[in-house]
């Protein structure tokens, strides 16, 4: 196994045998790892969805966040395949809503933000699809004093509806009650971690700041995320077919660049299950 550092604050290839996913000392140095760069990229591992699984289990057992989603629920139990092909995805608003920085399950009902996703490419698009990641780790720290000060102890509602409706022209009242089924998350823009770090709770559902009149909050997150996806905290990844990238959902953020309707990309996602709850009283309040 080797470890290699892509860029100082984020990013690290990680070169090992498929087959040696689950040994005991590989998956400590890759939670190591992972904690220390945010991204690792496996180069054109090509796992089965068997050893994609197995390693999910082994960093710290599978969930499957996308539960309430039908869309890409075709093949493998708890694989979800991302795909804008119509005959696997039928609700390809959940995927085009990842060309928008965001953090996985904001919008779950698990009080448990997913620790780490796991995305491995089976098809790639012949133009687009990239992955960009942040993270949200190293730009809190490089904020001023001052800026710390400003956003502590505010929190921000995420609502699907809300933002899947400015993404979606002329949704239809099944799509509106679809999306609405997921709650009204309430998150604190800064998570204190039990590790002593800090990191950002961003993302484009983000729709209204506690406290704040609703244009002055928008502003602000809007802010605080172009910060964080200045170039020094943020790597670009471009796959290859049998590339697989796993990322630290509690320190990063994400978006894939656009590619078109009629690509082959295909990936295909599983999920670490997170154990360490976000501090704050009435997380969760269910949608309408």
């Amino acid at each position: 196994m080797k470890i290699e550092p892509i860029k100082p604050h984020i990013g690290a290839r990680v070169h090992v045998d498929p087959d040696q996913l689950t040994d005991p000392q590989v998956v400590q140095a890759c939670r190591e790892a992972l904690d220390t760069y945010g991204v690792l990229v496996f180069p054109k591992l090509n796992p089965t969805n068997h050893q994609q699984l197995a390693f999910t289990d082994a960093l710290g057992g599978r969930v499957d966040y996308s539960k309430a989603i039908d869309g890409g629920k075709a093949g493998t139990e708890d694989v979800y395949t991302v795909t804008l092909n119509p005959e696997i995805n039928s609700q390809k608003e959940y995927v085009t809503g990842t060309f928008f920085w965001h953090i996985d399950g904001l919008n779950m009902d698990n009080l448990l933000l997913p620790k780490a996703t796991c995305l491995s490419a089976r098809h790639v698009a012949d133009k687009g699809g990239n992955t960009q990641f942040a993270n949200v780790y190293a730009a809190y720290e490089a904020l001023s004093d001052e800026e710390k000060a400003e956003i502590e102890g505010l929190r921000v509602k995420h609502n699907l509806v809300t933002y899947l409706s400015s993404i979606v022209e002329e949704p239809t009242a099944e799509e509106l009650a679809r999306w609405g089924r997921q709650p009204i998350n309430e998150w604190p823009l800064v998570w204190h971690h039990e590790s002593g770090r800090s990191s950002m709770i961003l993302g484009s559902t983000a729709n209204h700041v506690v406290g704040m009149d609703l244009a002055s909050g928008l502003a602000l997150i809007a802010r605080l995320q172009e910060w964080s996806a200045q170039p020094d905290f943020v790597y670009e990844h471009k796959w290859e077919q049998g590339d697989m990238v796993i990322w630290d959902n509690h320190g990063t953020m994400h978006r894939a660049l656009p590619y078109g309707e009629t690509s082959r990309r295909e990936m295909h996602r599983t999920t670490i299950a997170g154990t360490e709850p976000v501090p704050g009283p009435d997380k969760v309040r269910k949608a309408a």
